[in-house]
């Protein structure tokens, strides 16, 4: 459910069949910010250097992070954006052989610049596990590069569609594109369709009753004194620079999101962000148990709250280190200066 394959919006041609889709985009993307890019993030302030290395950040804690601690827009001194970044914080625990055994949860966003991607491919080299996100049977072999484009062009799904048509209006790139999932020491720790099904079905939840609580958590936004969405994106094509506004537009909406992904709670926590992440856990379990001593989380930000949670309750970790990663530029290219 976290990873989408799409295909394109078709092209806006005349003011009011643009505004109509900027509307649809708007309320439909809270649904795909949600699923994919994460719940919420903060703005901080910065002199627009990279941020703090791990050594500023090394003070353990065991006190919970709020979502903001795995993902932010960073600004500089002006407040203007920079960059939309996700974080790779450190846990450490002990295992039964009373080794140290560090765990860290490394944020993704679905669509990013390449060398976002590129950075993690590098990241990932570090461990000895790199569990990731996918729902998809066991054994499921990504290939270098993603699906192809004669697989994907039949591909009709249309919450799949608002997320190519980002992709596209962003001019970003997609995840399963740019990630190397055929590393010896990459784990799936993430439920099948099977089981995903039956977890939704049991807990109450559909999609379509996820698409209807974003649609209304984006209005109740609005009612609230929120900025517009629809008006926004409007705005933002006609712009000179309609790639930048698009995304700063679409990072403040990810900002404003402040109650996240509890709208998607059924009767018993939520399949998309809980009962995953429980079967991640398991898994983890698993690897810790085969003496694994680093071990990675590759998930969606909106997951790593739960996890955080998951870890300093469940496995007895403190909190170390951080450092983070620019997926987004929210500044002008070069050739727009």
């Amino acid at each position: 459910m976290s990873h989408f394959e799409f295909f394109c919006l078709s092209p806006i041609r005349v003011l009011s069949s643009q505004l109509r889709c900027s509307l649809a985009f708007a309320l439909m993307s809270a649904v795909v910010l949600h699923l994919s890019l994460a719940s919420t993030a903060v703005a901080q302030n910065a002199d627009g250097e990279e941020p703090p290395s791990d050594a500023q950040t090394q003070q353990k804690s065991e006190t919970r992070s709020g979502p903001e601690h795995f993902m932010r827009i960073r600004k500089d001194r002006k407040g203007r954006p920079v960059s939309l970044d996700t974080s790779i914080t450190r846990y450490e625990l002990t295992n039964d052989d009373g080794k140290t055994v560090h765990v860290d949860l490394i944020g993704a966003v679905h669509i990013g610049e390449k060398e976002y991607y590129q950075q993690l491919n590098k990241e990932f080299e570090k461990y000895d596990s790199m569990l990731f996100e996918l729902v998809a049977p066991e054994g499921t072999v990504i290939p270098k590069g993603g699906r192809s484009k004669e697989d994907a062009q039949g591909i009709t799904n249309p919450v799949a569609a608002i997320q190519k048509g980002m992709q596209s209006l962003t001019e970003l790139e997609f995840q399963l594109n740019h990630i190397d999932y055929t590393k010896d020491n990459f784990v799936h720790a993430d439920m099948s369709p099977e089981e995903f099904s039956e977890s939704m079905e049991a807990n109450g939840e559909s999609i379509s009753g996820y698409v209807l609580k974003a649609i209304g958590q984006a209005m109740a936004m609005q009612q609230g004194g929120g900025k517009d969405p629809t008006l926004s994106i409007a705005m933002a094509m006609f712009s000179k620079n309609k790639v930048l506004r698009i995304r700063r537009s679409l990072a403040e909406q990810i900002h404003n999101m402040e109650s996240g992904m509890i709208i998607f709670e059924g009767e018993n926590g939520s399949t998309i962000i809980d009962h995953r992440n429980a079967k991640c856990m398991d898994v983890l379990r698993r690897e810790i148990a085969a003496g694994e001593t680093k071990i990675g989380i590759f998930y969606g930000a909106g997951h790593l709250m739960d996890m955080e949670r998951r870890l300093i309750s469940d496995f007895k970790a403190t909190r170390g280190g951080q450092h983070w990663l620019p997926a987004w530029k929210l500044t002008k290219r070069k050739q727009e200066k």
